[in-house]
């Protein structure tokens, strides 16, 4: 873990929006929302690097994305 400030704003913006679709998966019984809210939440603390945590945010958006589409 790092104390660079743009790692720290980066996480609190991701760890936001995964909060954000935890609530409302949750609300909603939506499982893809679910998920990709707790994996969006979690998956920083194991991160160091601004950009594979951008990287990695934008991937796990794209999939999420993705299974909305294919109806799930």
């Amino acid at each position: 873990m790092s104390l660079d400030p743009g790692w720290l704003f980066l996480s609190i913006i991701v760890s936001g929006i995964g909060a954000g679709l935890f609530i409302y998966g949750k609300k909603q019984s939506r499982w893809p929302q679910l998920i990709a809210g707790i994996v969006l939440m979690g998956y920083t603390y194991f991160v160091g690097s601004v950009v594979w945590m951008a990287i990695i945010a934008i991937v796990i958006i794209a999939a999420l994305w993705w299974a909305v589409r294919l109806g799930y």
